[in-house]
């Protein structure tokens, strides 16, 4: 059990402004610091418990996005390591949401989950998550951590035409979802000093992939050209209409939107730069563009997991401000490579920890040095906030996650 009291910061610069200072390519006071500002920047429920365990803090974790049994982070972590940014979503920061008990597979510790997260048992040990229509979308097996989604998710499956695309609409999220938001929004902009992250339904590249499967849909690029051009025309038009309704709502108090794309695979990108510029990056550029248009004060975010070094300069020119999870571990990420080239443009998220061979493996004192390595390399000139990349997975000990935390405020103050 750790016990010790992190320093107090003694400066008047409140975490969004630091953010935003950041944002500009600015340097402050110290790097901003993020663990949990969205879904691909937090922390696995089990990690979680336990590193609330090793820092002595009691209390019952809330697991607020089941499909990756993510932890909603509470404020008593967030300001013990200095944190600046917090999800819009976070129920643990603000009221709202239902919620009920669940007993975590991973570790048989009792969690709050949503209430409409009603996942069944079956024979074999398993997890099963079925739709309104009885369909099975999320299957968790026997000793797995995470639910995947099933050939049910992919609506648009059995698609053979424009003309099926046409008939197609993602639903829009419902009146009552969006005032809870605006509360929830509203409540910390007045409340607190973190920059707030809202989460879009945007996924211009995904959108596909979801909708006819992963494999089908990589098909489609090349072979029916017509039919992925008309899923990403239609739901780029959702999108938009999706974006008005999220910034009429909390447009006032938040600071940045999220969207994601996951065009990158660990050897290089999922599609080759050519067809990314014909066939993704008109519809970043329409779905990106009428997000500034409308508020231009507020960021555009992009989660693109993986190599993504050759589709750079086409998200920078999409629009995109702040690229994350910045996977320096996947081939051409070099750190400095990308700081170089790309840093006076973009604004880094992610890279301060390696979570492949890093975090889960390396001894405290070796994290540490990783971690003032990659800040010394991403931190001067601003455009850079840190975080490890991608979610902190259920094996990282938790004196590792502290050793890296830690480590981002002691070498990230200038």
């Amino acid at each position: 059990m750790r016990c010790v009291d992190r320093p107090v910061e003694v400066n008047q610069l409140t975490s969004r402004d630091r953010v935003l200072a950041a944002l500009r390519h600015e340097e402050s006071d110290r790097v901003p610091i993020d663990m949990g500002g969205m879904i691909s920047t937090g922390i696995t429920a089990s990690a979680y418990i336990a590193l609330r365990d090793y820092l002595g803090l009691d209390g019952t974790a809330r697991v607020y996005d089941w499909w990756q049994q993510l932890a909603a982070v509470d404020p008593d972590v967030l300001e013990y390591f200095h944190v600046d940014s917090v999800d819009l979503a976070n129920t643990r920061v603000a009221p709202g949401g239902n919620w009920h008990k669940w007993t975590l597979p991973s570790n048989g510790v009792e969690v709050e989950v949503p209430d409409e997260f009603c996942p069944e048992k079956e024979p074999d040990g398993g997890w099963i998550v079925r739709n309104e229509d009885g369909e099975i979308v999320g299957r968790m097996p026997q000793g797995g951590l995470y639910f995947d989604g099933t050939e049910a998710y992919h609506e648009l499956r059995h698609a053979t035409s424009v003309n099926d695309v046409e008939k197609w609409e993602i639903p829009p999220a419902a009146d009552t979802a969006l005032d809870s938001m605006a509360e929830r929004a509203k409540w910390l902009y007045e409340n607190t000093g973190w920059a707030i992250l809202a989460m879009s339904p945007g996924s211009v590249f995904g959108i596909g992939q979801a909708m006819r499967g992963w494999e089908q849909y990589m098909v489609d690029l090349l072979a029916d050209p017509a039919l992925a051009s008309a899923i990403i025309e239609k739901a780029v038009a959702c999108f938009k209409r999706d974006i008005k309704r999220l910034y009429d709502a909390v447009g006032d108090y938040i600071q940045i939107v999220v969207f994601a794309d996951d065009l990158g695979t660990q050897a290089g990108p999922q599609i080759s730069p050519e067809t990314y510029r014909k066939m993704i990056l008109p519809g970043q550029k329409d779905l990106f563009g009428y997000a500034k248009r409308l508020r231009p004060e507020i960021y555009v975010f992009l989660h693109c997991c993986g190599s993504c070094y050759d589709l750079v300069p086409g998200l920078i020119d999409a629009g995109v401000d702040i690229l994350n999870p910045v996977q320096t571990s996947a081939a051409r990420m070099d750190p400095k490579v990308l700081k170089r080239e790309f840093g006076k443009h973009i604004t880094f998220w992610g890279g301060g920890c390696d979570t492949q061979r890093i975090l889960p493996w390396a001894t405290p004192e070796q994290i540490r040095a990783h971690v003032k390595e990659r800040i010394e390399i991403f931190a001067p000139g601003g455009g850079f906030v840190f975080n490890q990349v991608h979610n902190i997975q259920a094996n990282v000990p938790p004196e590792n996650i502290a050793a890296m935390l830690e480590a981002a405020y002691d070498f990230g103050i200038c």
